[in-house]
Parts: structure tokens; C-alpha cells; sequence
């Protein structure tokens, strides 16, 4: 190849490189790609969600052949608050080996991530794009998907091949798909064994010694609490308000909250 056409094609990678940086964080029209759901994992999911005022994770198991089809939900033990969910690292190792064992691959059962809010934004708040991006970030790629209350819904799908990058991508539950029963008594059974609901400072006020110092990092307070608060829904400010009014111990003296 001569220097004109090894030129021209550099350019045209260089450009086309350029082309998907751009494009990585723009939302794709509808008809594109997007995220699907069969009638019965939507339905569970609700359900999930609708059981207390706190958030409640878990995965979504994938077709094979269209790993965006989210076939089933599935709960691992977790600990969770009105602004929180945190996993318990054995159960998830358990429910990795689970989905192995049935002969699934990992981009089947551990790329897309499932989390209700108990508001009516699905903005993921800071912590979850942290653990979005520590626990997903060395997948080739992974969706981050939150479903809020009055069933908004946010998808967003990074990828970390080529240059990388993200999109929101948009959210349908797939009707064509056949319909599942609605299994209440199991769901129910799930939901007692694997969601323990703890109150969003106990672990931090309770356990923590008194210094200056501290690993935040295992706790469900995040540490831009304040940031998060302020994009809160009014409903989730008043109650964490009208917890903090029946919680004097986490207050000192000059009125200064203990964290």
C-alpha cells in the first residue's frame, strides 16, 4: 500500500474512532438496541419492588441468543435501605456457580444488573454508578437498570472493547413473549430468604468507633450523601428527615451529624 492510501486509511479509522467516542454517551433511537423484558420477569421485578419503601437488586438471566432479553429476575441475599442495596458476596459467588452449573455462559446471567428505587426518579445515584462501574468494569460489557416507582425506567449499557463507551438505551416489556404464572408464594419465599431491609445508618452509627478517620466503603451511606440528597425525591427527603428527628445519638453537640 502507498503512503496516499495508507494515509487515507488511517483517517478513516481515526474518524471512525472519533465517530463512536461521540456517539458512546448519546441515547440510540428506539428500534436500535434496547433493553427487553418477557411479561414474567417484568412482573416479578414489580413485585420486588412494590414489598417495602427500600430499593431490592438482582440480575437479569439473558436468552442466549439475545443476551438484551431479560428472560428471568433472579434475588441474591442483600441488605438493603430506601437509598441502598449491597450484596452478599458468598450468595453472589453461590448464584454464579448455580448458573454455571445449569450450563449458562457469564454474559448470560452476570452483565445486566436490576434495581428498583422507591422514588419516582430512576437516575442512578452516585453510589450506584460506583458500584456500577467497581463491580462491572472489567466486563466487555455490562447495563446498569433501575426501575423507579411509577415505573420510569433508566438503562444504560457501557461497553469497554475498542475505545469504549456508554448509551442509554430505551426499556419495553416484550408482550410477544409468552406469558409465565405469576408465582406470588414463591416470589414471597424469595423475598423473605434473600432482602433483609436495615435501616440506611445503623450499621455505620453502630459499629463504627469514634475517630477521625474512616473506610466508608462497605457502608450504604454514600459518601456524597449530601449531593445524593438533593436530587432525592421530596417523599424520600422527608422520611430520611424524620428518621434523623428520632435519632438524636447521631448528632454531636454543635449539631453536626455523625457519620
Amino acid at each position: 500500500m502507498n503512503n496516499k492510501k495508507q494515509k487515507s486509511t488511517n483517517l478513516r479509522i481515526q474518524a471512525s474512532l472519533r465517530q463512536r467516542q461521540q456517539t458512546s454517551s448519546w441515547q440510540v433511537k428506539r428500534g436500535d438496541v434496547g433493553l427487553r423484558f418477557s411479561p414474567t420477569a417484568w412482573a416479578k421485578l414489580v413485585y420486588f419492588r412494590d414489598k417495602s419503601d427500600n430499593e431490592v437488586g438482582g440480575f437479569g438471566i439473558g436468552d442466549p441468543d439475545d443476551l438484551l432479553f431479560v428472560r428471568e429476575f433472579i434475588t441474591v441475599k442483600q441488605e438493603v435501605t430506601c437509598v441502598s442495596v449491597k450484596f452478599d458476596d458468598q450468595a453472589v459467588a453461590d448464584f454464579f456457580d448455580t448458573q454455571v452449573d445449569l450450563g449458562r455462559k457469564p454474559e448470560q446471567f452476570a452483565r445486566v444488573w436490576l434495581h428498583s428505587h422507591p422514588g419516582d426518579s430512576p437516575e442512578p445515584s452516585a453510589i450506584d454508578e460506583e458500584t456500577f462501574g467497581r463491580v462491572f468494569g472489567n466486563c466487555q460489557w455490562a447495563v446498569l437498570f433501575v426501575v423507579a416507582q411509577d415505573n420510569k425506567t433508566y438503562a444504560k449499557l457501557r461497553f469497554n472493547v475498542g475505545p469504549g463507551g456508554q448509551i442509554l438505551i430505551p426499556t419495553e416489556i416484550d408482550y410477544s413473549q409468552d406469558f409465565g404464572s405469576s408465582e406470588h408464594e414463591l416470589w414471597d419465599t424469595e423475598y423473605v430468604a434473600n432482602v433483609k431491609a436495615i435501616e440506611w445508618f445503623t450499621e455505620r452509627s453502630n459499629t463504627v468507633p469514634d475517630s477521625g478517620s474512616h473506610d466508608l466503603s462497605d457502608y450504604a451511606l454514600p459518601y456524597d450523601f449530601l449531593d445524593d440528597f438533593e436530587l432525592m425525591e421530596p417523599e424520600e427527603r422527608q422520611f430520611i428527615l424524620d428518621e434523623l428527628a428520632d435519632r438524636p445519638d447521631l448528632w454531636d453537640e454543635k449539631g453536626v451529624m455523625a457519620l
